[in-house]
């Protein structure tokens, strides 16, 4: 397994994660391709700002991937739909829409969201903003989408992202013309918070998930 630039600790907790998944992923995904994916994920967010715990992002991030494609081969089943919210950064429009669809639908939709160039972290002021509505995006972080999530999203909602976001045959695209946040005080990222609500919910309408709240 890689050891990038982290320390002894990290390697570990690196060590501790693949078993994790290997635990699992047991009898759907062999060893050799659980590390694979851990180092994969590791690389793909060796620039953000989250040095300290990027083992547990990596983890995170390679379990999002592995069960994206565990469920586009038929490895594991599901009946719930996948939303994956894009952007450039990954780190205001498509996480507060993330967190929108999360609180209000719970575990009745898969939610996903990745950038074209995500940002090293996520906007705070996106995360004040969630925060005036009870919703807690502060763990979240912002990270590039992959042909896995791609690959298994039956919703494909860009947000700005414009030729950089990737376009399979057979999805449903959606394009939300949003302000972006970037740079902008909670003031301003208010309204762009709540156009997206009333968009979520009524994405959620048209998949048949009545918003819960």
């Amino acid at each position: 397994m890689t050891s990038l630039d982290l320390s002894p600790v990290q390697r570990h907790a690196l060590q501790d994660a693949a078993r994790r998944l290997q635990l699992q992923f047991d009898g759907v995904f062999n060893r050799e391709t659980i590390e694979r994916y851990l180092d994969d994920s590791l690389a793909r967010l060796s620039g953000a700002a989250y040095h300290d715990y990027v083992s547990l992002l990596a983890e995170r991030f390679a379990r999002e991937r592995l069960t994206a494609i565990a469920k586009t081969e038929g490895l594991l089943v599901s009946d719930t739909p996948t939303v994956l919210f894009l952007c450039v950064h990954n780190a205001g429009r498509s996480q507060m829409a993330a967190g929108w669809l999360r609180h209000l639908a719970g575990e009745r939709i898969e939610v996903l969201s990745g950038g074209s160039a995500p940002a090293t972290t996520i906007n705070p002021a996106a995360v004040e903003a969630m925060a005036e509505k009870g919703i807690d995006i502060r763990d979240q972080f912002p990270k590039p989408w992959t042909d896995e999530t791609v690959g298994v999203a039956d919703v494909i909602v860009s947000m700005g992202c414009g030729d950089a976001c990737p376009v399979l045959p057979g999805k449903r695209y959606l394009d939300w013309e949003l302000e972006d946040p970037a740079g902008k005080g909670v003031e301003s990222v208010r309204p762009i918070r709540d156009d997206i609500e009333q968009r979520v919910r009524g994405l959620m309408v048209e998949l048949g998930v009545p918003p819960q709240g």
